[in-house]
C-alpha cells in the first residue's frame, strides 16, 4: 500500500531532531456549499534538524518512530 505524502508548513521546531507540521485541507460543506477549512498538526522526523519555523514541507507516513510521531519530512516544497 502506498504510504500518504503530505504537504504543509512548520509550526515548531523546539524538539530535537522532530518538527511540528500544520497540513490544511481544504473541502465543501455538504450541507452549506461553502469551502471549509481544518488543520491538523503532525509531529515528523527531521534527523538533521534542517527545517525551521516557516518552511513548507512535504511529510510521509512511515512506521512509529515514538508515541507521537509516524512521519518523516521528505524536504521542502517550492521556494519558502
Amino acid at each position: 500500500m502506498p504510504k500518504r505524502v503530505l504537504q504543509g508548513v512548520v509550526v515548531s521546531d523546539k524538539n530535537d531532531k522532530t518538527v511540528v507540521v500544520e497540513v490544511e485541507r481544504r473541502f465543501t460543506h455538504p450541507l452549506l456549499k461553502k469551502t471549509v477549512r481544518r488543520s491538523k498538526k503532525y509531529h515528523a522526523h527531521d534527523e538533521e534538524n534542517r527545517f525551521k519555523v516557516g518552511d513548507q514541507v512535504a511529510i510521509e507516513e512511515t512506521r512509529p518512530l515514538s508515541k507521537n510521531k509516524s512521519w518523516v519530512v521528505l524536504g521542502p516544497v517550492g521556494a519558502a
